[in-house]
């Protein structure tokens, strides 16, 4: 949770979130920063395990069924874009990072904190054994997904770059997060 702490606070304006899973942003978000957010997610499953009422958001809310390959938005009409933990799940990476440069305003900002590749060759090793496994066992999850080269290399300047070991199995705990901005 320490992680998404870092990021989300910095959301602003109308906001998207993508993968929102079952809400664990929604306690990070600075209500004096945000005038609407709209939470995209393929799985209403996953979001009906969401233990918020919606309606005591201190700001205007709206949950989509959607999926981040095809988001039902108009152009440049989004602040900002968040991303946490789902660029490692989504089988499409190119095509969702340019439909969020599409519904992303030209100033717009994407804040994102991902869990990917990690620095060491022996736990990259780990990683890249384990991931046929680990993408069935963990809902098409990659444990070894390069986030800054696909971030770059999708139309998108990274502004603010961090990255650690957060705790727990050093497969799955090499973290990135930070901005970015159309390039």
């Amino acid at each position: 949770m320490i992680q998404r702490a870092k990021i989300i606070p910095q959301a602003q304006g109308t906001v998207l979130e993508i993968g929102v899973g079952s809400g664990l942003n929604l306690p990070f978000y600075d209500k004096a920063r945000i005038k609407h957010l709209t939470a995209i997610d393929p799985s209403v499953e996953t979001w009906d395990k969401n233990k918020f009422d919606i309606q005591k958001l201190p700001f205007n809310f709206e949950f989509i069924k959607a999926y981040a390959e095809a988001i039902p938005a108009d152009n440049n009409c989004f602040d900002t874009v968040v991303i946490t933990y789902a660029l490692c799940t989504i089988p499409d990476t190119e095509k969702a990072l340019e439909e969020i440069r599409r519904v992303l305003k030209p100033n717009g900002k994407l804040l994102f904190c991902e869990h990917g590749k990690a620095p060491d060759l022996a736990v990259q090793k780990w990683q890249n054994n384990i991931n046929p496994l680990w993408k069935r066992l963990g809902g098409g999850c990659h444990l070894n997904k390069d986030i800054p080269l696909i971030i770059k290399q999708n139309g998108f300047n990274i502004k603010k770059l961090d990255a650690m070991y957060i705790p727990g199995w050093k497969p799955a705990s090499f973290n990135y997060w930070g901005t970015a901005e159309i390039g």
